[in-house]
């Protein structure tokens, strides 16, 4: 079956961004249904997911093995609701063929208030929302991936496969398998649990004693897959331009995968290790293809810290030299301490942004964020002298062991930057934009253990802030105290979630990662009508309690995590990987470690 865009002409008329839904973007690889279909959906809007590298990278490689590879979107609430009416299911994009007849939808998880988007999507679909109620019926496959899923059971009910790690090749092996048993047979289910990286639901249940994980029964340890070599690891040679405006329009290339840095507060600086690298005379010729088959200006070099990739330097160098005249180079996460005047002329000059995470120095040292005032001032100079005049600034409230002193520093770093701006003549006045969000705390970080603050904490650190922040010319903004609290019960819940969201999802919630759509009512009462506290996940957890997500094995062992908080408490830095080995578990897997990386 292929959905008639004619038969819904007047819908797409009708909606925001019609072009949202219709497909036919320039550079989409021909595809033909075969022996195994895959659809990679997105539960967030067309732009967003657009602009996502990772979900092109499984796409391609699905592709790679001879299999047809699609996309599909969460449609906005317009385009939903008219297909609803209609009785039309949500299709993907190229074949313009309905979810439900694909042999797999692999869900990419990105954030956690896209958890009731995945409903949303199967709803659109035609699909059963429970696991349970799916078994026995022709339905495809239901897996997700993506940085949420190394904590995968408050979706558990919902989905049939999780891929842990990285997904270039072992998303491609579950297809393989699929084909080779004929389907998901339980032969299928059982040689698929042996593979790095996957994890199903069905075979794994968590034991309840007093409200509390006692114990997991079925498999015990799910490893994540790990590409150990980026250089010959699977990406595409040319991207689908999107109808309309992404939210990042242009080229990009992935400079490295990990950080060096342990940032304690960061998950992501966890569970991408160990840190891999791309050459580059590899990021180059990806750089030249892109370019080349999009007919984009502009190349981002994205990493979690761009500015910590050794060979950098050389890297923009040669990019320089091979691309066309006129393609502009943006280098998205430059560290304060590895900033550069000279990276700076090389990157698109609309404000600069550096995020110290914390006023003070203590505290900086309590979440390993090691650097200092001197090195912020001497990058934002840096910054000044070759254009920049606007200054964003992100600090996070509520971490551990934070004062109102600790507070009360942001103005002082403010104030010193806006000394520094002064030091020169300048043609235009300097603006800074302070945000401060609430701090989350996140599995497989030394922090997953910490209470969440209270919305009346915030609140109050709220207020200290605009108390004492009187620098004239700054602009402060945080996130909603709400959203903050969701997101940290979502980030470290267990399979009684199901449950909640379920519940969410069919009181209307659904984008609530954007801040016009929140809808908190409709969370309060999912968790009014459960009888789920949300304090229960906000809480503080015993350093030996029994976590949501002890049976994923990242690399990073717990005695690792264990030992970077009570540094935390003890103001001690760790300091970089590249200064020395720090034990964290994934030493064998590890080129600093092995004392390859300078």
């Amino acid at each position: 079956m292929k959905v008639d865009l004619d038969a819904i002409k007047d819908l797409l008329l009708g909606v925001e961004k019609p072009s949202r839904y219709t497909g036919g973007e320039f550079g989409v690889p021909e595809m033909q249904e075969g022996a195994f279909d895959f659809c990679m959906c997105f539960p967030d809007l067309y732009e967003v997911g657009m602009s996502n590298l990772g979900i092109k990278i499984v796409a391609e490689s699905i592709r790679r093995r001879g299999f047809c590879a699609d996309f599909c979107f969460a449609p906005y609430k317009d385009f939903g609701q008219g297909l609803k009416e209609r009785g039309v299911p949500l299709y993907s994009l190229a074949l313009k063929k309905p979810l439900k007849e694909f042999n797999m939808l692999g869900f990419s998880l990105q954030f956690e208030l896209c958890y009731t988007n995945v409903l949303y999507m199967l709803d659109l679909a035609g699909i059963p929302l429970l696991r349970s109620e799916r078994e026995g019926g022709n339905f495809p496959l239901v897996a997700v991936g993506g940085p949420c899923a190394v904590n995968p059971e408050p979706l558990a009910d919902f989905v049939d496969v999780v891929f842990i790690g990285d997904g270039e090749s072992v998303d491609a092996d579950v297809a393989e398998i699929y084909v080779k048993h004929g389907g998901a047979t339980e032969e299928f289910y059982k040689e698929i649990s042996a593979l790095d990286g996957v994890y199903c639901p069905a075979l794994t249940r968590p034991v309840y004693e007093d409200g509390r994980i006692k114990k997991f029964e079925g498999v015990a340890k799910v490893k994540k897959a790990l590409v150990k070599n980026l250089d010959g690891a699977v990406f595409p040679e040319r991207f689908a331009v999107p109808n309309c405006e992404s939210v990042h329009d242009r080229a990009v290339i992935e400079v490295m995968r990990g950080c060096y840095r342990g940032c304690r507060f960061c998950q992501a600086g966890f569970i991408y290790r160990p840190v891999r690298r791309r050459g580059v005379e590899t990021l180059t010729a990806q750089a030249c293809s892109l370019i080349r088959n999009t007919g984009y200006d502009e190349v981002s070099l994205n990493s979690l810290s761009t500015g910590d990739y050794p060979q950098l330097r050389e890297l923009l160098k040669s990019l320089k030299q091979s691309l066309p005249d006129g393609v502009k180079l943006a280098l998205p996460s430059l560290r304060v301490d590895s900033f550069d005047g000279d990276f700076a002329q090389d990157s698109r000059r609309v404000s600069l942004t550096f995020a110290p995470e914390a006023g003070s120095q203590r505290l900086r040292d309590v979440i390993n964020k090691d650097v200092t005032l001197e090195e912020i001032l001497r990058a934002a100079e840096s910054a000044f002298d070759v254009g920049y005049s606007a200054v964003k600034l992100y600090f996070m409230l509520g971490l551990p062991t934070e004062t109102d002193e600790d507070l009360e520093e942001i103005n002082r770093i403010c104030a010193y930057i806006k000394g520094a701006y002064r030091k020169k003549p300048r043609a235009k006045q300097l603006r800074i934009s302070v945000s401060c969000s609430t701090f989350i705390p996140k599995p497989f970080t030394p922090f997953q253990w910490e209470a969440q603050a209270t919305e009346e904490e915030i609140e109050r650190k709220q207020n200290v802030l605009k108390q004492t922040l009187r620098v004239k010319g700054v602009n402060l903004s945080w996130s909603d105290n709400f959203t903050a609290r969701l997101e940290a019960v979502l980030a470290r819940g267990d399979r009684r979630l199901c449950n909640v969201i379920k519940l969410a999802y069919e009181n209307g919630c659904i984008f609530d990662g954007w801040d016009k759509e929140l809808n908190r009512d409709g969370w309060i009462k999912a968790f009014t009508d459960t009888g789920t506290d949300m304090r229960e996940y906000t809480r503080e957890r015993d350093e030996d309690e029994i976590l949501a997500w002890d049976f994923i094995d990242v690399g990073v062992t717990r005695k690792f995590l264990l030992s970077e908080r009570k540094k935390a408490y003890c103001g001690s830095v760790t300091g970089s990987c590249l200064s020395g080995c720090k034990g964290c578990g994934l030493q064998p897997d590890c080129e600093a470690a092995k004392g390859g990386e300078k």
